[in-house]
Order: C-alpha cells, then sequence, then structure tokens
C-alpha cells in the first residue's frame, strides 16, 4: 500500500474526500443480513482480505466482548400541515427534551415561528412550535390523546415514516430492515448501520464460540450525515448524542479485555459510546448523558480494539473515525480497492473489519 503520511495536525477535510460511482450506493438492504460482503483490513500486516459478513465470526475470539449499539430508530419523518395556512411542513425528530418535547428539524423553517401550530395525520398529533434553537432547528411539544396512544411512540407508528438518509432514493418495503434485529430503546433518528448485519443465529453462534455480546446506547442523531464544512478538522463542532452505559455492560467489558480479550466495537456509534465512557487507562465506566467526541488522526483509542464498521461518506466524520483507528493512509487505499472490487456502500451497503 502507498503510505504518504502526513502529521495529523496537517489533515484537512479534503484529505478524506474520494470519488464514488453512483451505482456503488446501496439502495436496498441484502435478502439476507449477513449475506453482504466483508473487507477485513488486519493493522498487524497491513493486509486485506475479502469476505462475506457471516465469516465475522472467524475473526472473533471466545475472551473477546461485542459491543453492540440497541438504539431503536423511531420513525421519525412526518409529513403535516401549518394551522390556519395549510401550507406543508416536514418535521424531522431529532432528539427528545423530555417524552412530549422534542428538537427538530423542519422544513420549510421559515413558516415556522414560535407560536406555530402543526398537524399530523388528520389532527390525531399536533404540534407547537416553543422556540428557534442554534443552528435553526426548532424546539416542539407534541399534543394527543395520551389515554388513547399511551405516548408519542405509538402515535409516531401512525404518523411517522422511517427517516432513510438523502442518499437513499428507493422506498423501503419493509422498515425493520432499517433496524437492528437487537434493537430495543426508541430514540435514533438513523440507523446504527453496521449492526444490520447481524441476524440472531449469527448472534447465537458468536455467543457460543465464547464472546460476549453487550449492549451500549447512543440515539443517532441526523448530524451523523452532515458534512464537515471547515477546512481544518480541529474547528469543526461534532453533534451532541444521548448516551448510556450500564453498570452490568461495564464490568463484562472491563473483566473481558482484564483477561486478554478485545473489545470489538461494532458501528461507530458503539466506538463513540465506549471513548466517552472511559478513562485514560481505558476502563469502561457506567454513563448517562450526552456525548460530542470528535475521533479523527491523531486520536489514541482508549477502549476500542477492533471495530465492525460499514463504508462512509467522503469528508464524513465517519470515515475521519475510523482513519484514526486504522491509519489515513490504509483506509484510503481500502476505499480505493472496495470501489475497483465494485463493494456496495452506506447504510445498506456492506461492511469492513479492521483488526
Amino acid at each position: 500500500m502507498i503510505n504518504n503520511t502526513r502529521l495529523p495536525s496537517e489533515l484537512t477535510t479534503h484529505d478524506f474526500y474520494y470519488d464514488l460511482p453512483e451505482e456503488l450506493i446501496a439502495q436496498t438492504p441484502m435478502e439476507k443480513r449477513d449475506s453482504s460482503r466483508l473487507m477485513v483490513i488486519n493493522r498487524e500486516d497491513n493486509t486485506i482480505t475479502h469476505r462475506i459478513f457471516h465469516d465475522i465470526i472467524d475473526y472473533i475470539n471466545e475472551n473477546d466482548v461485542l459491543v453492540i449499539n440497541n438504539s431503536k430508530v423511531i420513525p421519525a419523518r412526518m409529513y403535516g400541515i401549518k394551522e390556519g395556512t395549510g401550507a406543508s411542513i416536514e418535521v424531522v425528530m431529532l432528539k427528545s427534551h423530555g417524552l412530549d418535547l422534542w428538537e427538530t428539524l423542519v422544513r420549510p423553517g421559515k413558516k415556522c415561528k414560535p407560536g406555530t401550530i402543526i398537524i399530523f395525520g388528520d389532527g390525531i398529533l399536533r404540534a407547537t412550535v416553543k422556540e428557534t434553537l442554534e443552528g435553526g432547528n426548532r424546539l416542539l411539544e407534541f399534543d394527543y390523546d395520551k389515554e388513547k396512544y399511551e405516548n408519542i411512540y405509538n402515535v409516531l407508528d401512525i404518523v411517522g415514516n422511517m427517516p432513510l438518509p438523502p442518499y437513499i432514493t428507493q422506498k423501503l418495503e419493509d422498515k425493520t430492515r432499517y433496524q437492528t434485529v437487537y434493537a430495543k430503546h426508541e430514540g435514533s433518528a438513523a440507523a446504527p448501520t453496521a449492526g444490520l448485519h447481524f441476524t440472531e443465529e449469527l448472534l447465537g453462534a458468536i455467543k457460543k464460540k465464547g464472546a460476549a455480546v453487550v449492549p451500549v446506547m447512543l440515539h443517532v442523531g441526523l448530524g451523523t450525515f452532515r458534512p464537515v464544512k471547515v477546512d481544518k478538522l480541529d474547528e469543526h463542532i461534532m453533534h451532541s448524542e444521548y448516551i448510556t452505559v450500564t453498570k452490568e455492560s461495564a464490568d463484562i467489558i472491563n473483566e473481558r479485555r482484564k483477561n486478554g480479550g478485545r473489545i470489538i466495537a461494532v458501528g461507530t456509534t458503539s466506538c463513540r459510546t465506549l471513548e466517552s465512557a472511559s478513562d485514560e487507562s481505558g476502563i469502561v465506566h457506567p454513563t448517562v448523558g450526552d456525548t460530542g467526541i470528535f475521533i479523527y488522526p491523531g486520536y489514541k483509542f482508549k477502549a476500542t480494539d477492533a471495530l465492525i464498521t460499514n463504508f462512509h461518506l467522503p469528508e464524513s466524520t465517519l470515515l475521519m473515525l475510523v482513519s484514526a483507528l486504522a491509519g489515513k493512509d490504509t483506509i484510503m487505499d481500502a476505499y480505493t480497492e472496495a470501489i475497483k472490487e465494485k463493494y456496495r456502500f452506506f447504510s445498506f451497503g456492506d461492511a469492513m473489519f479492521i483488526e
């Protein structure tokens, strides 16, 4: 592989640009979750191996711990009308500030000043714009029949749509395919996509081999798709996301690593959660709160030994994170190889294992 090493402080956003043929952007998921392709990058000998995702079990040892993000995607995109004028309004729920108080992305925003009321689903859900937040997002308070629907998630199942990324233009026939098989806690506006490759059977086989499968949680925001708009990486302000690491999960992770096992993060969200919840010695602590951690080359990983991930957008924070783990030149060479071998990219695309 070519090695044009530059100091992390010299890297710019454009250093993470690559040309991707549009036909390599996966529009639909594979028929079977674990039948996607798998590119394995061995950091010790700098080699690339091409496998199928269900072969991941060959790379997981009995003492390892697989850390998954069990956040669940909510049907966060809704189309409503402005009370009084009937103007069409699109709302994407981003982050809860309390069960019925949400930070949202509203289009067109200029029609939604504080006090505006938006009606969804023939009136079964109403939202009042409470304030305009920094960056232009709106804080909405939702109102619905709580006796009938109990909580807002039950209403969203009726009026909401899965918030697929903008590069997916085909309709998703089965909503569950933009959900991991272990999704549990509602709150994400986008899927933790590395986990989409796992089946119940594959997870069972991994556990049978002796590895542990441990959940953490990060509610994914749409900020994960936002491009980096500054040239100098250290000037980028990362979006904030809510994370949880339980004492039970932290104890298992720490015990496994103490006994020689690796911590394998499933996806950049699990990785960011681990790194946010760990101290300088790599001990993972029970954690509840927000993280705005931005990982790019030069970062010293504390709690992540290996990573299962998808192929990410050019100039994205996710591409920068995987470059921090494997090395920027190694990753960019791997992406060149993936394009040559016609791998499928992005949310419904193929996977990479950095070991």
